[in-house]
């Protein structure tokens, strides 16, 4: 990965670098590659944990890549299906508060409360994310660097990168394997997203696999589907529609 000389300034400057690990073939390649150019001492992993919708092992796999680099768990307020039925919906592209509420606002909460319990970083922070221009059309937009305004404030000084923004899912899994990894347990069983187990983004063939894996969980979907009349997938199809499987 070739690294733009502002990476380098703000390695020199002392930065704190947090890399956002979803468990995902995309964090993980990502944290490889900043293990391998950040001191070890400047760089910590954030997970957002989501109870109920979360597959299996997800924190037991970033903790094992992660060897000796501090991981922190963040918490939102509510669980997935407390958000749902507030809302008396699912989430939507334009309305992602499965994103903003139990995953952005939280990690970004825990490092304000890194920093300030750490103030040898100075209050400067680069906020790693793994989205790849190649997943789709809105994360090609993406900038993948730039200041956060919104959070540069109280003596902070808040950077957002994409590292791994133009890398091809081949240059992932190889970047996996050359750390001597294996990717999460799903992508062997046919998902090919690690997000949550079900997601809005969710291919057909994915919450078919998912259904098969955690049926649990996709009965429980199933039925608030019914009583909210609101589809999980964008589609407006129901997951039995979807999926062929009685819930």
């Amino acid at each position: 990965m070739a690294i733009p000389s502002f990476i380098h300034d703000l390695i020199a400057r002392g930065a704190l670098f947090v890399s956002n690990d979803s468990g995902g073939k995309d964090s993980q390649a990502m944290l490889a590659e900043l293990c391998a150019l950040v001191p070890a001492d400047q760089l910590i992993v954030m997970h957002a944990h989501l109870p109920d919708v979360e597959w299996e092992g997800s924190e037991e796999h970033i903790r094992r890549n992660a060897g000796d680099i501090p991981v922190i768990i963040a918490h939102a307020a509510s669980t997935f299906f407390e958000m749902v039925e507030r809302r008396g919906m699912f989430p939507s592209p334009k309305n992602r508060q499965c994103t903003s509420d139990l995953k952005r606002g939280p990690i970004e909460r825990e490092i304000r409360r890194y920093l300030q319990a750490n103030p040898q970083f100075g209050g400067l922070i680069v906020n790693c994310m793994g989205l790849r221009a190649q997943e789709s059309s809105g994360r090609s937009k993406l900038q993948p660097f730039k200041l956060n305004e919104r959070n540069s404030k109280a003596g902070r000084e808040w950077y957002d990168w994409l590292p791994i923004h133009d890398w091809s899912t081949d240059q992932v899994f190889a970047r996996i394997a050359a750390a001597g990894q294996e990717p999460f347990w799903t992508y062997a069983k046919g998902m090919k997203r690690k997000s949550c187990c079900f997601c809005i983004f969710a291919t057909d063939e994915d919450h078919t696999t998912a259904a098969g894996l955690v049926p649990s969980l996709y009965g429980r979907l199933c039925a608030t589907e019914r009583r909210l009349g609101f589809t999980l997938s964008m589609s407006q199809r129901t997951l039995p529609e979807i999926t062929g499987i009685a819930a």
